[in-house]
């Protein structure tokens, strides 16, 4: 073969996998697309009924668009004790939301890290069977536990309060940490180096300040991952501040609910879908800003052994 054909015939099949790659790239690109679609389309969906009339939310046909944007249901938001929609107001539930995050998170996430440093650098007897025990009231579904826990708060005095004494229930146990995230950073706390907690124990650190100058800075993208999940679900919490909080002491997601009630006698569509839309705003924008520490986390916890 001569090397001019050697060279058409090598060109031939790059040009070849050339084709075959970006047919690939397409159809991947093409479900991608629309998988992206069906995930944003409901979303998309509240966001523009909310500015749609009631006619236009609860009409037969099919219009993703309002004819005129209309700002009255977030107005209405503001005014839910004056209109009789809901006792509380929808500022205050979501200050009610952002007081049980501000306490519980930072205060839960350092004695998880805490205890997740006892468990995955420290001699500890027995601390595999006490682990296990830990983790093995995570398969305990809460509703079964439910009744117990509001029995044991009801003698403490903490249900049926008036002011901010009934958040308690909801506040206190986050003190204690959160279990799946203590698992989560024993698993992340392996990729640390002995050698560093035993150079910090040779300079006659103390372990409180080991795991403060050294484990901490190390498991950064962890906490990051694991507030962004705890910050969720307590954002999303409706169970819970359901049954111990007051008709005027409401979570940001207990109220929607209430919103919902409301709407079997009033029908305002558009109400509720402007206080969906509202309460999604933190999420998406703690999750734009922690995005990186989040997809960090999992990179770096899959590699583990």
């Amino acid at each position: 073969m001569s090397e001019l054909t050697k060279k058409l015939t090598v060109n031939h099949v790059k040009r070849k996998y050339s084709a075959k790659d970006i047919i690939i790239k397409v159809v991947l690109y093409a479900v991608l697309v629309i998988i992206a679609f069906f995930t944003l389309f409901p979303y998309v969906w509240m966001l523009l009924t909310s500015f749609k009339t009631n006619a236009e939310a609860t009409s037969v046909e099919l219009k993703l668009f309002p004819e005129v944007f209309k700002f009255d249901s977030y107005v209405k938001l503001t005014q839910l004790k004056e209109l009789q929609i809901s006792d509380a107001s929808f500022l205050r539930a979501m200050l009610n939301t952002l007081i049980i995050e501000v306490t519980v998170i930072p205060i839960g996430t350092f004695v998880a890290a805490l205890a997740a440093f006892s468990f995955a650098k420290m001699r500890l007897p027995h601390k595999r069977f006490f682990l296990l025990f830990l983790m093995s009231g995570m398969m305990v579904p809460y509703a079964a536990v439910l009744l117990p826990q509001y029995r044991a708060f009801s003698a403490i005095g903490w249900v049926g309060n008036e002011g901010f004494s009934q958040m308690l229930p909801l506040i206190i146990p986050g003190f204690f940490g959160n279990v799946g995230m203590m698992f989560f950073f024993i698993q992340y706390m392996k990729s640390t180096p002995n050698a560093l907690i035993e150079a910090g124990r040779i300079d006659g650190a103390s372990w409180m300040k080991i795991f403060i100058r050294i484990i901490i800075p190390v498991i950064v993208p962890a906490i990051a991952a694991q507030v962004i999940f705890w910050f969720l679900g307590i954002w999303n919490d409706f169970f819970a501040p359901s049954i111990y909080l007051s008709r005027d002491w409401l979570t940001l997601q207990a109220l929607i609910s209430q919103l919902n009630d409301s709407l079997a006698r009033r029908a305002d569509i558009p109400l509720v879908m402007a206080g969906s839309t509202l309460g999604s705003i933190p999420m998406i924008v703690i999750y734009v800003f922690f995005q990186r520490y989040f997809i960090q986390s999992l990179a770096l916890t899959g590699i583990k052994e």
